[in-house]
């Protein structure tokens, strides 16, 4: 809203003057704190498209939910995250008073006032509402309270709501979350196609999309989900999800979804069959061609009935369900016994399978007896099988379900009673949990001992070393690793927290619906190409998508994570697939959490998620494929660490320093090769198909999309390039502007009205030559004032020489500015120092490299290529490393007898 609007709403709602000041400090006021992510929660942010910020969340299945409902609720105008914080007060368990500071979650406008949202799932509100019953409570209609928030909010007149989980649908949310990309964004779609559905509907109500695309060849998932978007079509978002094809029905409009639906209700009430049989439980009675069935099991495979007289029979579920649906199969009088259902149901999941073929032996034989074929079972022993058929009939009677009677009991036979003393018994279990589950970590043995010392002191008999280790296992494993070695040990044993519910999808519906982003370093050392000294380890960036689990962007270099790799991994994901992901998975690296990395996602509207840190579960998809890359291809090459890792076993002969033979330009370009092109064709054992397959067939179902591409041009590297911390910079008259020590001019800034005005400015990280000023509403080049030193330098080299020189003047206890000359005349004599040797080294092989990225002839080459040349490549390096294994021994490198670095483009 903007101010005049602001205005008419205050008006309409009738506030008081305090009130008013209150919600425009809020409005104008920046998140009040930035959020955090704890063991379990994923924390990020969101780019609202009504607000025109990022809203910030502490939770991805909770509070952004909450904010995907909001964002599309026409009801709500704004909403804000960490709104300012304001002081409660209350009592807790104890009776003792507590006060201090709380930020809510949200503060919403809506069309019939202004609250504070809290929101939280069920179960932590149930945990709050013991610990802390002054602030959290329950009312009878089931919905939660907090009375300190809402003794605040009344003083102003409005409310403050505690919101729960439960009022998020699933199904509905993860839907608003696929049609994201054509909700508020223009797409195309021709009448013809439009005329063309809409036709097909009206003949064909209620219709599936699977059935209507097999019918309809000339229209694709795409264009479905547009008109669905532009509301050309009406979908129940709350049935199913979209992506399952095979159950989202089409109508033309909501009247006509309505109309449908309340006939086949009052059809479904006459006939007093359920609307879905998921809701049919064990023991419920079936009419079946005029004969009673009751329904013993409905699995997922196969459904088991059991007639009044005769053997059971097993159905296909699929089969069971068309008979069900098709109203050949229905309850019998509609009327079930819950109670006795769940008795049955109890039982029959309790019995194990053997209990089961125990029990269907039993039936057949009991029915035989029923049934006179005396064959069957004349070996038995009649006093047996009249006991068996008494407990037929005895659950036949009490439960309904005669089967449940035959089930074994050996479960309860014997004296199930502990025989231990109650006083020995008790004591070990304190010092189990007293003694020997401590940080101490205590060994067992010595434990035990102190156990038989405390009993002998207490005149009680202590149980035997046996019965102890017995109770030790018997102990849950986690809570008493936990307790013992902490947290992170404790990690692997940790239950799995799933999702927000069964149905929602962690990895996501689509192909770039989720992408993880992470930094690795390599198990390989590689020397330089030029002197063949060694460099180091590389760092390894890659983007990969979590739906199809394939390699979307690999980046080398030998600089640690920062920044440049984020940026040049989002270059190439966007050069490769010409589109930006919808949600971007971050850890919790600092290169992740800058106002220009957040600035880069919201501007192409992506939701930055971060997962915590030391939880690698979170992180899974792309951990894993982190180690499926050494063990399937660097671990095949020389060099790599695998020696080192055991270094009292290493000798010269397996030194990976010794066996170096790599280079960065040659170890990124079959890299690439086996990323794009053997990994991607591989078979995936969690997928059931290779990455490449399940991303194609991915973006049919899905849509391809196309409307949201991203052209890699010269605005899409703009936007990628950084800005200083300030991101402006002051146009100095005859020297330009300043960006990191350097000044830059631009012909532009001869204009008087631009100078000593402050511009947006941007730099190339890997070219420190050349920066970039918003001038006249356009971006203008601006050279260095030292362009033939700095060209081709990178922002690394720079900063380690503006180091180098704080460091020599500390040293001389001199006081110097740092700036371009001191730079330049400092890199010039640079073969006389090593930090900028080694990086100038490490530059010239990331040159090469960087040079093939933006190369337009660059091309993958096929997989038949990439299968012969992996076939010669051990083949190839230990040629190569028998041949000539560079000396350690190497001369310096004179760098003023080389060309600078933009002869080598």
């Amino acid at each position: 809203m903007n101010e005049f609007e602001f205005e008419d709403w205050c008006r309409q709602q009738q506030l008081a003057t305090n009130t008013i000041d209150l919600i425009t400090q809020i409005r104008k006021s920046p998140p009040s704190r930035r959020v955090q992510g704890r063991t379990k929660n994923v924390c990020g942010v969101y780019p609202s498209s009504k607000m025109g910020v990022t809203i910030q969340f502490e939770s991805h299945t909770v509070e952004l939910w909450a904010i995907y409902l909001m964002e599309h609720d026409p009801k709500v105008l704004e909403f804000y995250d960490q709104p300012p914080p304001f002081k409660i007060q209350y009592k807790n368990q104890a009776g003792r008073n507590i006060g201090h500071y709380h930020t809510p979650d949200f503060f919403v406008l809506r069309h019939d006032g202004a609250c504070w949202e809290e929101w939280k799932t069920v179960k932590e509100l149930e945990f709050l509402a013991q610990k802390y019953p002054g602030r959290y409570q329950k009312t009878a209609s089931g919905h939660w309270r907090c009375p300190p928030g809402e003794a605040h909010a009344s003083q102003f007149g409005l409310k403050y709501c505690v919101r729960t989980d439960a009022e998020l649908n699933p199904v509905f949310t993860q839907n608003l979350m696929f049609l994201s990309d054509y909700l508020g964004f223009k797409s195309n779609l021709t009448t013809d196609v439009h005329s063309t559905v809409l036709a097909y509907l009206e003949a064909n109500p209620g219709i599936t999309i699977a059935a209507l695309l097999q019918e309809l060849n000339d229209v694709c998932a795409n264009d479905i989900y547009i008109m669905i978007a532009t509301e050309l079509l009406y979908v129940d978002l709350s049935a199913v999800p979209l992506v399952e094809h095979y159950r989202t029905r089409l109508w033309v409009s909501q009247q006509n979804h309505d109309a449908y639906t309340h006939a086949s209700v009052v059809g479904v009430t006459t006939k007093n069959t359920p609307s879905s049989p998921t809701t049919l439980l064990p023991n419920t009675a079936l009419e079946w061609d005029s004969a009673l069935w009751t329904l013993v099991n409905y699995g997922e495979t196969t459904t088991t009935l059991l007639p009044e007289s005769g053997f059971p029979i097993q159905l296909p579920t699929a089969f069971f369900l068309q008979l069900f649906d098709s109203g050949t199969i229905k309850i019998h009088n509609g009327v079930t016994d819950v109670t006795r259902n769940e008795t049955v149901r109890t039982l029959m999941e309790a019995a194990s399978p053997s209990h089961l073929k125990e029990a269907n032996r039993k039936f057949n034989i009991v029915q035989a007896y029923f049934q006179r074929h005396t064959d069957i079972y004349q070996d038995i022993n009649p006093r047996t099988l009249r006991r068996w058929v008494q407990q037929f009939r005895e659950a036949e009677a009490s439960l309904g379900c005669g089967y449940v009677g035959l089930l074994p009991r050996t479960h309860q036979q014997g004296n199930r009673q502990p025989k231990s003393p109650t006083d020995s018994s008790e004591l070990l279990d304190k010092f189990i949990k007293e003694h020997f589950e401590t940080p101490r970590q205590a060994t067992g043995a010595s434990v035990y001992r102190a156990y038989v010392r405390a009993c002998t002191a207490l005149n009680i008999q202590p149980l035997s070393n046996r019965t102890f280790y017995q109770r030790l296992k018997k102990r849950p494993t986690h809570e008493q690793t936990l307790k013992r070695q902490g947290a992170k040990a404790a990690y692997a044993t940790e239950p799995f927290v799933w999702e927000l519910a069964l149905n929602t999808r962690p990895h996501g519906n689509r192909p770039l619906e989720i992408v993880h982003i992470d930094h690795t370093e390599l198990d390989i050392e590689l020397r330089s190409q030029a002197t063949g000294r060694l460099l180091g380890r590389p760092w390894l960036t890659l983007l990969t998508d979590a739906y199809s689990r394939r390699i979307l962007a690999v980046y080398l270099t030998f600089d640690a994570p920062s920044y440049r790799s984020c940026m040049m991994g989002l270059r190439i994901l966007v050069q490769r697939q010409g589109r930006f992901p919808s949600t971007l998975v971050v850890d919790g690296g600092k290169e992740f959490h800058s106002i220009y990395f957040d600035t880069l996602l919201a501007r192409y509207h992506c939701t930055k998620k971060t997962r915590p840190g030391g939880k690698p579960r979170f992180g899974s998809v792309i951990e894993r494929l982190f180690g499926t890359t050494n063990t399937e291809f660097i671990y095949n090459l020389l060099g790599n660490t695998q020696a080192s890792k055991q270094p009292r076993q290493l000798t010269k002969t397996v030194d990976p320093k010794q066996l170096a033979v790599w280079n960065l330009g040659d170890l990124y370009t079959y890299l690439t090769q086996w990323a794009y092109s053997i990994y991607d064709s591989n078979y995936h054992d969690s997928l059931g198909a290779s990455p490449g397959v399940v991303y194609t067939e991915g973006l049919s179902i899905a849509g391809e999309r196309l409307h949201r591409s991203i052209a890699y041009n010269e605005e899409f590297l703009m936007a990628t390039r950084p800005s200083t911390p300030k991101g402006q910079a002051k146009v100095q008259p005859g020297q330009g502007i300043k960006v990191n020590y350097l000044y830059y001019w631009s012909d532009a800034f001869r204009n008087p009205n631009v100078e000593k005005t402050l511009v947006p400015v941007r730099y190339d990280p890997f070219d420190m030559g050349v920066a970039y000023a918003y001038v006249d509403g356009r971006w203008v080049r601006c050279i260095s004032q030292y362009y033939s030193t700095f060209v081709g330098r990178t922002e690394k080299e720079v900063l380690l020489a503006a180091q180098e020189i704080r460091q020599l003047n500390k040293r001389s206890a001199t006081a110097t500015n740092l700036n371009a000359k001191h730079l330049a005349d400092f890199i010039a004599n640079v073969q006389e120092h090593e930090a900028l040797l080694l990086q100038r080294l490490r530059d010239l092989e990331s040159k090469r490299l960087l040079d093939n990225l933006t190369s337009s002839n660059s091309s993958v080459p096929s997989v038949n290529q990439v299968h012969s040349t992996f076939a010669v490549l051990a083949q190839q390096s230990e040629d190569v490393a028998s041949q000539h294994v560079p000396s350690r021994n190497v001369e310096p490198l004179d760098l003023s007898s080389l060309p600078i670095l933009a002869e080598y483009k």
